[in-house]
């Protein structure tokens, strides 16, 4: 095996992207998960509990990096309960990661650790790069704290890389599915006033930065995992219906999306609420994105 790759959470839907993208290569890729799973090809899973150190950590012994992508979805009623998981989730696994490559005697290479876009609230229409100040609200509290407990961890020789991630859109799975069904049923309209901006970034060009970022010894610090071009709502709801052929969507306006969202278990503000985040970094580092339109990015995942 030519390198070894640790990535916890790697059953999720971000994590299985990574996943798949290293199925049958000579990387010997180990996912950290809760549940025992048969090994396949190249990948074997050992069991963690994503809050306490156990022998999971010696896989972390020698590894090119560790990459982890965990937290409980956001796509739920934010109730005191699932309020208190989403953050401590997010803590707790980053906090222990810290530790195991801490007492690591050859630890990993890079860190690469997830964290969210949503770090900037509900900003408008303002553009928002790594150097720009974070927001407000619930969703950028749990950002706040997720970074600082990475930041926390000293790792003199493992390089750490924090990404505030985008909605990355999938052929399989994340926001995409649901909304290509609502457009099919003519309900593709704007959702509120359609002004809010959607960062986003194509499943490809996610891994692809993955494997960027971990071959690249320059990147440290936060980097913002978006692409280029974010698009308003009512943008994005319009090529959707563009790419499946239904040339009208019926508006969602906001208090039928309140009502909606409480029927079916969610939080509105997960799609009346927006930001415009890019990365100053990766420009100025030259990482190229192969899908920074979303025109381009509908056609090769939509069927």
């Amino acid at each position: 095996m030519s390198r070894k790759i640790v990535i916890a959470g790697g059953s999720g839907a971000l994590g299985s992207i990574m996943v798949n993208r290293w199925l049958n290569t000579d990387a010997d890729i180990v996912v950290l998960t809760r549940e025992a799973r048969p090994h396949r090809h190249n990948i074997r899973y050992v069991r963690w509990d994503a809050r306490t150190l156990g022998g999971w950590a010696e896989e972390l012994e020698g590894a090119t990096g560790i990459i982890n992508l965990v937290g409980k979805s956001v796509n739920c009623r934010y109730t005191a309960a699932n309020k208190a998981e989403i953050i401590r989730s997010r803590v707790d696994s980053t906090a222990v990661i810290g530790e195991a490559i801490q007492q690591s005697e050859t630890p990993p290479d890079c860190w690469i650790n997830a964290g969210s876009a949503a770090i900037f609230g509900d900003a408008g229409d303002s553009v928002k790069t790594e150097s720009d100040a974070v927001g407000n609200g619930f969703s950028a509290e749990v950002c706040k704290q997720w970074e600082a407990t990475f930041q926390q961890c000293e790792t003199r020789q493992t390089r750490k890389v924090f990404l505030r991630i985008g909605i990355v859109i999938q052929s399989r799975g994340g926001i995409l599915r649901p909304f290509i069904n609502l457009a099919r049923f003519g309900l593709g309209g704007r959702i509120g006033t359609g002004e809010q901006y959607l960062s986003w970034i194509h499943e490809s060009d996610f891994a692809d930065l993955i494997e960027w970022t971990m071959e690249n010894d320059s990147i440290v610090g936060v980097l913002h995992a978006c692409s280029p071009c974010p698009v308003k709502n009512g943008d994005f709801m319009a090529a959707i219906r563009k790419k499946v052929g239904v040339p009208f969507g019926i508006p969602s306006a906001e208090w039928s999306t309140r009502l909606g969202a409480r029927l079916i278990g969610t939080e509105p503000e997960l799609v009346l609420s927006g930001r415009r985040v890019v990365s100053e970094r990766l420009e100025k580092a030259g990482f190229q994105f192969n899908f920074p339109e979303l025109r381009d990015a509908l056609q090769n995942l939509v069927l």
